[in-house]
């Protein structure tokens, strides 16, 4: 701006110089003053006007030439940061399909599972349709649950054992539990299904209930049945007045509950105890339980009885140290007393063989022994004797 003043200012004095030469030229007729102002302010104007293009020209090209260098400077980090952020997308992009590639494989698994269960599902549902096949299922079941409680075939319970009882019917439950006080527990296991099976697949919710109500009054007739058995009355040892109706299905005992809410009450009142997979557990854990603490206790009066008789054989045999004993003490006087004969009466001859000129060698004199009797420490043996 101060370059454009100056220019303009040397601008006007040359016009007005020019025009002081015009008017002392002769040749030149005189300007008067308002036209002399008006041709110096025109040259002025178009000085200025040149001068001011060619300022902004300049202003405009160092403008542009400081916003490159500024562009330039800030280009460099933006392209940093925009060739990191590249980098991190191709990642993110890179990773997406790794886990795409095992979320697919994943569902494609799920879904294979899931068909192999809904085929074993339906299978067993068609199998379970099967009086036979139900019945087996529900042993299988009764006997998985029992072995979860450690209650093996071989030591805690039998199957398929049958008896009389009092009123002389053959029975024979599933299972008989043998309790740790001789007693014993009965077990049938009963699947009722078919009624069951029907409410799963009916969708109106008023068949649902109809064949809910069916398979607890299924339920409800397999615990009068099993009530009539009197399975307590056992001939062979004595029996809990109750026996335990095994329903193999959670569900199973729970729909019907539901249906029935009496039921679990029906089945008490007849001395049948309804037990789905968990509660049997439970009570047969505690049967185990019982059954160790009895071997525990018996297991102590063994130790016992061996801790006593141990007892009485190691007094028998410190009773036998002890005249062993007394018995090396009686050896070592008599030994003492030997010697001391062979020294006093003996020797004494033998030494005279050697002045005879009998033997050359001079015979050694047998040594005595020291007894030096150790006191022990035990109270129950007595110090040995000093004869």
């Amino acid at each position: 701006m101060e370059i454009i003043t100056v220019t303009a200012l040397l601008v006007a004095l040359a016009a007005v110089a020019w025009a002081l030469r015009q008017s002392s030229n002769p040749a030149t007729p005189p300007l008067d003053n308002t036209a002399l102002a008006q041709h110096i302010g025109a040259e002025v104007k178009a000085q200025m006007s040149e001068v001011a293009t060619a300022a902004l020209e300049a202003n405009n090209k160092q403008f542009l030439t400081l916003a490159d260098q500024k562009m330039q400077g800030l280009q460099a980090p933006f392209d940093a940061e925009m060739k990191k952020l590249a980098e991190e997308v191709g990642r993110l992009e890179e990773s997406n399909k790794t886990r795409k590639g095992a979320v697919d494989e994943l569902m494609k698994q799920m879904g294979t599972k899931i068909t192999e269960l809904n085929t074993s599902t339906v299978t067993l549902s068609e199998a379970l349709r099967s009086p036979t096949y139900r019945g087996s299922w529900g042993e299988q079941q009764l006997r998985n649950v029992i072995e979860m409680a450690g209650m093996t075939p071989y030591c805690d319970f039998e199957e398929q054992t049958g008896g009389e009882n009092r009123e002389g019917n053959r029975v024979r439950p599933d299972v008989r539990v043998r309790l740790p006080n001789g007693a014993h527990l009965a077990i049938d296991a009963k699947t009722p299904f078919d009624a069951y099976a029907r409410a799963q697949e009916a969708t109106d919710p008023a068949v649902v209930e109809l064949e809910l109500k069916a398979h607890a009054k299924a339920l409800k007739s397999h615990v009068d049945d099993l009530a009539s058995k009197k399975y307590w009355e056992h001939n062979d040892g004595p029996a809990p007045e109750y026996v335990i109706l095994f329903v193999p299905g959670e569900s199973f005992l729970a729909d019907a509950a539901r249906a029935r809410p009496e039921l679990l009450a029906e089945a008490m009142n007849k001395k049948v105890l309804l037990a789905s997979p968990v509660n049997l557990l439970a009570l047969l854990w505690a049967v185990h339980r019982g059954w160790q603490e009895a071997r525990i206790s018996e297991n102590a009066r063994e130790i016992a009885e061996l801790g006593e008789d141990l007892y009485n054989r190691v007094g028998v045999l410190l009773e036998h140290v002890d005249k062993t004993g007394r018995g090396l003490n009686t050896a070592v006087n008599a030994y003492n007393k030997l010697v001391g004969s062979v020294d006093g009466r003996l020797m004494p001859s033998l030494r005279k063989f050697p002045e005879l000129g009998v033997g050359s060698d001079e015979l050694s004199t047998p040594q005595s022994l020291e007894a030096l009797p150790q006191q022990v420490q035990a109270a129950e043996l007595p110090a040995p004797d000093d004869d």
